[in-house]
């Protein structure tokens, strides 16, 4: 696999979805739990979302349960808090698992392609992996960083 867009992943609803769909996009994806200290990340999440959509962005969420039980719903479960807590309307994907020999195919390739400081495993909840519109991986950021702190380099990824 050689971009993003040569990856399928399940969507929250349960259809398949190619990942070409986001072909030529500049795209956040993002592991993500209801239940975590930084859930509170949805709504700047959104806030992205909603601000860059019109010129190509989008956040593509990846519910994980692979850290402290954090994302422990179904599901529709999990689609429902979003919806009614945050206001979500970036695309949510069936939950993954994001580490391990079960991990999804696109979080093996993102790991490969772009290491954390302690190596490539994915440490937490709400680590973010911005692509630019080639489909290659240009930042990866801890979960501490919290969206806001990625708006200069979403728009140079925009704007290039």
């Amino acid at each position: 696999m050689t971009s993003v867009e040569d990856f399928a992943a399940t969507s929250i609803d349960g259809d398949e979805v190619s990942l070409a769909t986001y072909q030529g996009k500049v795209l956040l994806i993002v592991n993500v739990a209801s239940k975590c200290g930084s859930t509170p990340q949805y709504a700047g999440l959104e806030q992205l979302n909603r601000t860059y959509a019109d010129q190509g962005f989008a956040v593509l969420g990846f519910p994980s349960d692979q850290f402290g039980n954090q994302e422990p719903g179904s599901n529709a479960e999990i689609k429902q808090f979003c919806t009614l807590t945050y206001g979500v309307s970036f695309p949510l994907f069936a939950k993954i698992d994001v580490n391990g020999r079960d991990a999804h195919p696109l979080y093996r390739w993102l790991r490969r392609r772009k290491s954390g400081v302690f190596g490539d495993a994915i440490k937490w909840n709400f680590t973010k992996f911005l692509v630019g519109r080639d489909g290659q991986i240009i930042k990866r950021y801890g979960s501490a960083i919290k969206p806001a702190k990625l708006v200069p380099d979403i728009e140079a990824a925009l704007n290039s």
